[in-house]
């Protein structure tokens, strides 16, 4: 009788890595069990799926799709994004510390008997180094790759939930970037809510960035999500000079209120972005249809976005919102999802799309619409069953929307159009700087 057994090839490699997971040793055409356990900030994130061996008495996740369990169809890495946690409202996926590896262990069951095997995730790759920065008012965590460089750099920015966004970092780091992910509330020395954040702040980090780290050709890249990726535009439209690129993931076309990550005393339709100490004007100010009651109203999970469609409704307090995306001096990559429940993300990128294409912007332009995905999208071969959550400041109960295989795919294909973009614009860059 054969003996049953599981390999991973490669077992170690930083997390957007595809792996392929084989296992051997089973009769043809016998069914074969394969689970998954990952420990993730100390809480068990699990998954099991079964396959038929093929005639070889194999089982390739590369080429075997699930008969039953966690996910259907073909999926290298299905049973990593299909895992889900043993505690109940359990979202974080990264230890606490980036520089912590995922170890995960992977299990197969038949008739012949059982078998085992790690598979290895990292944030941080080989000679990536990670410094608090806490100076000049800026709050943050710098990643360098390794290598004296200089290295193109990029600045990371977190969404509603605040905070300082390191995993996503570390991982820029690990594939050739400078990268600071700044915090700009909820942070230690920072407010608790995004209320009232002034521009003035990112302003300040893109020039400490360019003096500290003297990046390549002078190369600094904005990268957001949410509320970031909101901020990502309209830091390019009111500083272009200083913007060499931009990644905006699920973005808004227009400044919002501070809606669910708002101070609470001054209210989640207050403002949320100051310039020269003013409030910049947001969809919600004097807006004749906007409506917070398809949010608010029936049971949770609730659905953010029924709430801002309510506010298109109103062309002049739109256009009153509006971010000026076409004062761009830069290349572009929007990042959206059909079906985002936090808000009308695909929208809101045909809106900046649309409007760059229309002022001739002389820059490159992509734009990926994530058909059945949802708002969370982060990149690759993480869980993405979680679709309800509390939110971080409001405590709310949303659903981002999306269904996890679509998520899924939203994070491995994203993930790939931010490298092979970030490539391209700093090609670019460098070409431009030489012939000037």
């Amino acid at each position: 009788m054969a003996i049953l057994e599981i390999s991973v090839d490669p077992v170690d490699s930083l997390i957007d890595v595809e792996r392929r997971i084989v296992v051997r040793g089973a009769a043809p055409g016998e069914l074969v069990e394969i689970g998954s356990r990952t420990l993730r900030a100390g809480v068990a994130w699990s998954s099991r799926a079964r396959f038929a061996a093929d005639a070889q008495g194999q089982v390739d996740l590369t080429q075997a799709a699930a008969v039953d369990g966690a996910y259907a169809g073909i999926s290298p890495m299905g049973l990593l994004w299909s895992q889900t946690p043993q505690q109940a409202g359990q979202r974080e996926v990264f230890n606490a510390s980036v520089q912590e590896p995922l170890l995960t262990e992977l299990t197969a069951s038949a008739t012949g008997g059982s078998a085992s095997a790690q598979l290895v995730q990292r944030l941080c790759g080989a000679g990536v180094t990670r410094r608090v920065v806490r100076e000049q008012g800026l709050v943050g965590t710098l990643f360098l790759p390794a290598g004296a460089g200089p290295h193109p750099a990029v600045m990371v920015l977190n969404g509603s939930g605040g905070g300082i966004n390191e995993a996503r970092a570390a991982l820029y780091a690990s594939r050739g970037y400078a990268a600071l992910a700044l915090a700009y509330f909820k942070a230690p020395g920072l407010p608790d809510y995004i209320s009232n954040t002034p521009l003035e702040y990112f302003q300040a980090g893109l020039g400490w960035m360019r003096r500290e780290l003297k990046p390549q050709a002078d190369f600094v890249a904005l990268s957001g999500q949410s509320r970031g990726g909101e901020l990502v535009l309209l830091l390019g439209a009111t500083f272009p000079q200083q913007v060499s690129a931009l990644l905006a993931y699920v973005p808004s076309a227009l400044v919002h209120s501070a809606q669910n990550a708002a101070d609470p005393a001054i209210g989640r339709e207050g403002p949320t972005w100051l310039l020269n100490g003013q409030p910049l004007p947001h969809q919600w100010q004097n807006n004749r249809t906007a409506s917070w009651q398809p949010f608010d109203q029936g049971p949770p999970p609730h659905r953010h976005a029924l709430a801002m469609l309510t506010a298109l409704q109103d062309p002049d307090a739109v256009e009153r919102a509006r971010i000026q995306v076409e004062k761009i001096q830069a290349p572009v990559l929007l990042l959206s999802a059909s079906d985002d429940g936090s808000w009308p993300s695909s929208l809101y990128s045909r809106m900046v799309s649309d409007k760059l294409q229309e002022a001739g912007h002389p820059y490159p332009v992509k734009w990926q619409d994530y058909q059945d995905a949802g708002h969370a999208i982060l990149f690759p071969y993480v869980p993405t069953t979680q679709l309800s959550y509390a939110h971080p400041v409001s405590g709310r109960i949303s659903t981002g929307g999306g269904q996890p295989a679509a998520n899924a795919n939203a994070d491995r294909h994203s993930w790939q159009q931010a490298l092979a973009f970030l490539r391209q614009a700093v090609a670019v860059h460098i070409s431009r700087k030489e012939s000037s």
